[in-house]
């Protein structure tokens, strides 16, 4: 699947150069092109793999390139007033080439919080394509104003999109890690399912053909219809005499030849497909009522059947419930891994966002005490007791 990415704010320019340093690595041939957003010149500085060219300062005539800190009604202002900015960047992304938009943005943060639903609007307007959000949930520890920021940014921005995939950085960060070690290891957990997921379907002309292929089209029909999805993943190493790289270390030439019991290959299938639903997902929730679901195998060829997939596909419709379950395989020959990603579209059942929405509710009553309070140290402290300074207007 071919997607224009479009990275807003800190976290969403670090995910979209993670995405682009993984499509090289791999040659998966996800990303056809790529813009990163920013109130913040040092983080867009700081980012290695977008051009230049594709950079865009927002907000100069308001924050002089140094952010909005937590703001996001402050980040949501300056998206719109600089659209035009952002669209002249967009302008240059050959849309005939996509099949889709994917706006990235940590959603507790300002610039992303507050920006990603208004350019996700905006795209929405005038392309005909799909506009998919993929928005990252701050962790319980980063406190109140990025909950309130991540609940209310949430909210506008699976309105403004077509399917809005969900990472909660507080079901994966690991106790005693460092912050910024932390957000590396979760970048690169987005990427790899993520990558695996859109990159089903885009094998290279002379290399393997999937049994059961899973295109562009099946990825947007399981998202087609809205709400918000959550991405499962579970991988096996397998001894392939090939193997020469990772797990998506794409190669076209000397496919595997070693043979492999299909009763092995189904049963390894199967097992990885419940793992991966029923493991850690990328946005934790009950499965059962998921609306729609969409099964993707990737590894050898010689490690992949369909009779895997097609039990795999039928336990997930007796988990969720849904008629609508999809599943195909994406051969890698030169993986020593076997790696199964589920994407469960239009989940219902999610405690994390209750949560959130509840915590936001609280800090926000506890934000406008705060303002209150400090609105009544100012006026005391200004006033004069015996009211003689005249104030300049």
């Amino acid at each position: 699947m071919k997607l224009a990415m479009i990275g807003f704010g800190q976290a969403g320019g670090k995910i979209l150069d993670k995405f682009i340093e993984y499509d090289k690595r791999t040659n998966a041939g996800i990303v056809r092109s790529a813009v990163a957003v920013n109130t913040a010149k040092a983080d867009l500085m700081g980012l290695e793999h977008v051009p230049e060219s594709n950079r865009v300062l927002i907000g100069q005539s308001r924050v002089k390139g140094h952010g909005v800190g937590a703001d996001n009604e402050l980040g949501a202002e300056i998206a719109e007033e600089d659209i035009d900015e952002v669209q002249g960047a967009i302008d240059n992304i050959p849309v005939h080439e996509v099949d889709a938009f994917l706006v990235l943005a940590g959603l507790g943060g300002g610039t992303g919080s507050g920006g990603s639903p208004v350019v996700a609007k905006h795209l929405k307007r005038i392309y005909t394509e799909p506009v998919y959000g993929l928005g990252v949930l701050p962790g319980g520890d980063e406190g109140g104003i990025y909950t309130l920021n991540a609940a209310r940014s949430f909210q506008t921005f699976v309105r403004e999109v077509d399917n809005l995939l969900v990472f909660d950085n507080d079901a994966w960060r690991k106790t005693g890690e460092s912050v910024q070690g932390g957000y590396d290891e979760i970048n690169e957990e987005i990427v790899t399912r993520f990558g695996i997921l859109f990159g089903a379907g885009e094998v290279d002309e002379g290399g393997d053909v999937a049994e059961s292929v899973v295109d562009s089209s099946e990825i947007i029909n399981t998202l087609a219809g809205g709400g918000v999805s959550t991405v499962g993943y579970a991988a096996e190493t397998v001894e392939n005499e090939s193997s020469s790289g990772g797990l998506l270390s794409k190669f076209t030439g000397g496919g595997q030849k070693q043979p492999e019991d299909t009763a092995n290959t189904t049963n390894r299938i199967t097992s990885l497909v419940r793992k991966a639903a029923l493991g850690r997902l990328t946005l934790p929730c009950e499965i059962d009522g998921a609306e729609r679901a969409l099964l993707v195998t990737a590894g050898p060829p010689a490690f992949l059947n369909r009779k895997g997939i097609e039990r795999g596909r039928k336990w997930l419709e007796e988990q969720t419930g849904s008629m609508e379950v999809r599943g195909g395989d994406y051969p890698v020959p030169g993986s020593d891994r076997v790696a199964a990603v589920v994407l469960l579209s239009g989940v219902t059942n999610v405690p994390r966002i209750k949560e959130l929405q509840q915590i936001a509710i609280e800090a926000q009553e506890n934000i406008d005490e705060i303002r209150q309070e400090s609105e009544d140290n100012l006026q005391n402290l200004v006033e004069d007791d015996d009211d003689e300074l005249e104030p300049l207007f």
